[in-house]
């Protein structure tokens, strides 16, 4: 597959990926900076030691300014790129995504990049098209520091809880275990060491076989809740005192609450792939649910296009509408504020929140082609009220849904079920299948 993805760039360092590519794509986005100051920050991968100098060699060549933020969490990058009014800015990091790779999340304007844009980067880098001009600057600029400060400001004196802090190895070691303590969070570190070859654990939280040790420490220590971090710092996901991971959605389902006490009748952006229970806290509150395709970038910028206040992905990303984007260890602290709020714990919050059937992401080996047609078959199935093509097909009933995407990373169909009752869900899973033909072929059930 292509390292050029549909809002960023990631493969495998040395293999798909290198110094010259770095080099080369620090002159193509030096070109197209408006302003030609660009923001530069890297995860803690031991190949971002080489791909970010070389990245920067490339901009300054483009005769852009480059602002060095030095190695950070990239809810820092984006709390700099606000802060110093920068325009442009490239984080180096793959993110989740295992120890072999690295990549480039790269902002051109307030936005995450699109696909076009992407096209024209790709374009300039394959071409090798840029000409010689006088050589730009580097500037170190402090984004740690000023991150942390202003987290602390906005929640000091939280109320002291014991909270285990997983920051499996990655950016968050930096920052996150120094703010919760400085907010009032008795902290108990685990995996607090940065190293980017993630000796401990997965980077992806996701993958709830990378939190047993979490879990495991929750219990050991008697702590209310743990929080674990993703690679670059820009996921979260919540486990309770028992050690059993909360679920995005319905941890999205407290701050919904919260979100539209203080801001009436806001838009609330919520990932397709999350549970009904997202929807149906936002109308009875009286907010504007928007559903939106998976993904980081669709969600950032759907959340900026609506002003929404609120946003959430089924994978532990959580935006805000007051950063204008997503960042782990402020829902970690929005998070325990409302629980201040509430008076409560995490596990006594969550047990108000409905519970429906739902099937994890279900991934059908089959070839795009293959893929395509069973969507046709579906779309010629169910009527057009019934059904939207946001990303694949979702088909609605008044008791659940059922999504069907093709991957665009893998030869694959994804599939995702929810209804009210276990039997529900079954008769729409049975249903499904029957409508396509080609479908009942590929997965039998």
């Amino acid at each position: 597959m292509s390292i050029w993805k549909s809002c960023d760039i990631r493969g495998v360092y040395d293999v798909e990926l290198d110094a010259d590519f770095a080099r080369a794509l620090g002159r193509a986005v030096g070109q197209r900076s408006a302003d030609a100051l660009v923001l530069v920050a890297g995860d803690v991968r031991p190949s971002t030691a080489v791909l970010k100098p070389a990245l920067i060699e490339g901009l300054t060549q483009a005769g852009a300014r480059v602002l060095d933020g030095g190695t950070a969490p990239t809810p820092a990058f984006y709390h700099a790129k606000r802060r110093l009014a920068v325009p442009d800015g490239v984080m180096v990091t793959a993110s989740h995504n295992p120890p072999a790779y690295n990549g480039f999340k790269i902002e051109m304007g307030a936005r995450p990049i699109d696909t076009a844009e992407l096209s024209v980067l790709r374009g300039l880098v394959e071409t090798a098209a840029w000409q010689s001009v006088q050589p730009g600057v580097v500037e170190s600029v402090d984004v740690l520091g000023s991150y942390a400060a202003d987290l602390v400001s906005a929640y000091d004196q939280l109320r002291p809880r014991r909270v285990v802090v997983d920051a499996g190895n990655g950016c968050m070691a930096l920052v996150a275990p120094q703010v919760l303590a400085a907010v009032g969070i008795e902290v108990v570190p685990l995996f607090c060491e940065p190293d980017g070859t993630f000796p401990n654990r997965s980077p992806n939280p996701s993958d709830v076989r990378s939190l047993v040790a979490l879990g495991d420490a929750v219990q050991a220590h008697g702590a209310e809740m743990g929080i674990a971090f993703d690679g670059d710092g820009d996921r979260a996901v919540f486990v309770d005192s028992s050690g059993q991971v909360a679920p995005a959605d319905r941890v999205l389902v407290l701050m919904v609450r919260h979100a539209l006490q203080r801001q009436p009748g806001a838009a609330i952006v919520y990932d397709q792939k999350a549970s009904d229970v997202v929807r149906q806290a936002i109308i009875v509150r009286g907010g504007r649910p928007v559903r939106e395709r998976s993904g980081f970038a669709h969600i950032k910028r759907r959340l900026l296009a609506t002003q929404a206040a609120l946003a959430g992905e089924v994978s532990g990303h959580f935006f805000f509408g007051e950063l204008g984007g997503d960042d782990a260890l402020y829902a970690a602290c929005y998070l325990l504020r409302i629980l201040d709020e509430l008076g409560t714990t995490l596990d006594r919050a969550l047990a108000d929140v409905p519970v429906y059937p739902i099937t994890p992401d279900l991934r059908v080996p089959c070839e795009p082609v293959v893929a395509r047609q069973i969507i046709k078959e579906l779309t010629a199935a169910y009527d057009e009220s019934r059904r939207d093509h946001l990303d694949g097909i979702r088909i609605s009933w008044d008791d659940g849904w059922a999504l069907v995407r093709e991957s665009v990373t893998e030869p694959l169909i994804t599939l995702r079920f929810e209804a009210h009752s276990e039997a529900r869900l079954a008769a729409i899973q049975r249903e499904v299948r029957a409508a396509s033909p080609l479908l009942a072929a590929t997965w039998p059930g």
